[in-house]
């Protein structure tokens, strides 16, 4: 297990790291497990040695940078921790030590996870530690020691990569690989990233904004609001990310997610947002923030219901409690209750939450009445993991610009490719649906600029909306029939002559064979 890193065979120039290679190659580590685990929990044992190899190899870069600039040995850079501004790596975590063991390389594993766990509290906290490597009857010292060789086959180094993002966007691949790989069970921690990006393109995060996910998965959303930021012309750390997630496994994924985007000051809480909810000031009133972004669980039984009518402390439902069988206006709820008298918020949905009557419709009537629903995209049907049903993206703003106020903007996605402008919203892969980078700028230029587009986009006032009694389904405001093919009148005409003839010409015909057989 003692083979050097390929980057660091002496005499040789390191190749540059390109996306490509690094994907092949985390997915290759990911093959090694098939047959051993279910394919639903390769993440936790691929994110953990990912997380753990790369950690150790931005802290021997940053150990001789320190060493260089202050003309240091190495050694003593190494193992002073006041040192390092980034991860500190003890000595029983060291990539060194790890490759050197033969046996209970599980055990290893666990200890070195843990002792990162301990030295880089609070950032790190129970993010490594949420999978056990020592079950030596499905992860035997053999299969643990080729993963550990096979990671130690490139350096994880800044300096060794195309480009320092490579190494978030190949997670970010991952996360999707396995989400694909899981097939329904995906969806419970990631959303394709093309409907992460139109929605906030959408809610349009700024620099100095604080942006929160209520139910962050793998944090995705967070991730790439800071990214908005760059693409802007700002720097991602302009803006302050927070989240919660309830599953452990899911929670520990974003973490590491956001680590690895060197996004250092993200902070993700642990628990479930409806009961115990984190994001409280310290007089226990709930914080607010510029913007709030989520994919919440669609549909999702048993939301707490019971436990909100009993302890609901922060007044976050005051529109009325939907079924408790059905959260969905739960989450839409909290999220408005979390956003700041100028916020607005993007949130994936099912379809169903824009027509359902009874309770819901009760909730959708007055949130409409107050004028915070601003936009609703009906999206293509096959874009989610977990659901081939077509879902919604509903935009909520508390500060409407003054145009746009008494009305919704109904934008119907539907349609792979749009009548009027041509574009391509989405195409069709071997599994699901993929929304386009061309139907991605598209549709969020249609719903910054309110643009309105036949077949496509129209603002509405809420006085048609209530006319149809609060009924939010896009294709009650835009029309999405099927145009009927033209008719070419003068050529229907020449045929109906070109047929008559024929016509007249059978009878003639038939008249003779009558007249020849002589029958009257």
């Amino acid at each position: 297990m003692a083979e050097k890193d390929q980057a660091t065979l002496p005499g040789t120039e390191p190749d540059l790291l390109t996306l490509p290679t690094l994907e092949k190659h985390l997915w290759a580590a990911a093959d090694k497990l098939r047959g051993s685990i279910d394919s639903a929990d390769y993440k936790n044992y691929i994110f953990g040695l990912l997380f753990l190899k790369r950690a150790n190899d931005r802290f021997e870069e940053e150990t001789e940078e320190v060493a260089e600039e202050l003309g240091i040995p190495v050694e003593t850079a190494r193992d002073d921790r006041d040192l390092h501004e980034e991860f500190w790596i003890p000595e029983r975590a060291r990539w060194d030590h790890i490759k050197a063991q033969e046996t209970d390389v599980g055990a290893a594993l666990n200890k070195a996870l843990a002792a990162v766990e301990d030295e880089n509290d609070p950032i790190a906290d129970r993010v490594l530690t949420t999978v056990d490597f020592n079950d030596k009857e499905r992860l035997p010292d053999s299969l643990l020691s080729d993963l550990v060789s096979h990671f130690s086959k490139h350096r994880y180094r800044n300096e060794d990569l195309e480009d320092p993002d490579i190494f978030g966007r190949a997670y970010e691949y991952l996360i999707r690989e396995f989400a694909d790989d899981a097939g329904k069970k995906g969806g419970e921690f990631y959303t394709p990233r093309e409907v992460v990006r139109l929605i906030v393109k959408c809610v349009n995060p700024e620099p100095g904004h604080r942006v929160y996910d209520p139910c962050c998965g793998s944090g995705g959303m967070l991730i790439y609001s800071a990214e908005h930021i760059r693409e802007s012309g700002g720097d991602m750390t302009d803006i302050s990310l927070y989240g919660q997630e309830k599953n452990l496994n899911t929670w520990a994924i974003g973490q590491m997610n956001v680590l690895l985007h060197e996004l250092y000051d993200a902070k993700i809480e642990k628990g479930d947002t409806i009961t115990d909810p984190k994001r409280v000031t310290k007089h226990d009133e709930l914080e607010v923030f510029d913007r709030v972004i989520a994919n919440p669980m669609w549909n999702q039984k048993e939301w707490n219901k019971d436990w909100v009518e009993d302890n609901e402390p922060y007044n976050r439902f005051p529109y009325g409690l939907p079924p408790s069988n059905r959260g969905d206006w739960a989450w839409i709820q909290l999220m408005i209750a979390s956003l700041n008298e100028t916020g607005k918020a993007g949130v994936v949905m099912d379809n169903g939450v824009l027509f359902r009557s009874r309770s819901e419709k009760k909730i959708r009537k007055p949130i409409l009445e107050d004028d915070l629903i601003e936009a609703v995209i009906a999206l293509p049907e096959n874009l989610f993991y977990n659901t081939s049903s077509p879902g919604c993206i509903l935009i909520l703003n508390k500060d409407k610009p003054e145009e746009r106020e008494s009305k919704v903007q109904f934008i119907y996605a539907e349609d792979q490719t749009l009548r009027e402008s041509g574009v391509q919203v989405f195409e069709e892969l071997s599994n699901q649906n993929q929304l386009t980078d061309e139907g991605v700028e598209y549709l969020a230029d249609t719903f910054q600029t309110g643009r309105e587009e036949d077949h496509h986009s129209r603002l509405v006032e809420l006085e048609e909306i209530e006319e149809n009694d609060w009924n939010l389904n896009v294709p009650r405001y835009v029309d999405t029939t099927e145009p009927e093919e033209p008719i070419d009148v003068s050529a229907k005409l020449e045929e109906l002559d070109r047929l008559a003839e024929r016509r007249r010409k059978t009878d003639d015909e038939l008249q003779q064979y009558m007249e020849e057989l002589e029958y009257r």
